[in-house]
């Protein structure tokens, strides 16, 4: 169940105090940032609401949330994106799709040219291709292939 977004929420309120603690430079960039069962104690609230408080401050491009290391505040002079790789593969594909490089009802690459364009796993081109999919930018037709759906034209598109 989504919880409601009002300004009010237990979490938006940790999450700015989060907030503050970086951008006044209590924490500093390479700082891990304290566990979510550490945030839910010392807020007096429940380790899904420290969760919540996280995710936004994540969200806002603060934090990095890195493997077997935890979320670190990340260096506003880096470049750097420690998003998974295929989340980065599924990025890139989405911008050619959204830019016109796939047509909509054409044919995209197969999951072998692009595990060779971007050198890396199968596994990790399906991870990718599912984003895709749960955006609804391509369908698979089973034993035929991903093929670009028609994008939606709004006050995004």
């Amino acid at each position: 169940m989504a919880r409601p977004k009002s300004k009010d929420a237990v979490y938006l309120k940790i999450g700015a105090a989060l907030e503050r603690r970086i951008r006044s430079g209590e924490l500093k960039p390479g700082d891990r940032l304290p566990s979510e069962s550490a945030v839910a104690s010392e807020f007096g609230v429940a380790r899904g609401t420290a969760r919540e408080a996280l995710k936004y401050v994540e969200s806002l491009g603060l934090l990095d949330s890195l493997p077997a290391i935890g979320r670190v505040v990340r260096d506003p002079k880096s470049s750097a994106d420690h998003r998974p790789l295929f989340h980065q593969i599924a990025a890139q594909l989405e911008t050619e799709i959204r830019q016109g490089l796939y047509e909509p009802g054409s044919l995209m690459p197969s999951e072998s040219a692009l595990e060779e364009r971007f050198s890396v796993s199968r596994t990790t081109i399906r991870h990718a291709l599912r984003m895709l999919d749960g955006k609804d930018l391509v369908e698979v037709v089973h034993g035929k292939g991903r093929f670009v759906n028609e994008l939606e034209r709004g006050a995004n598109g």
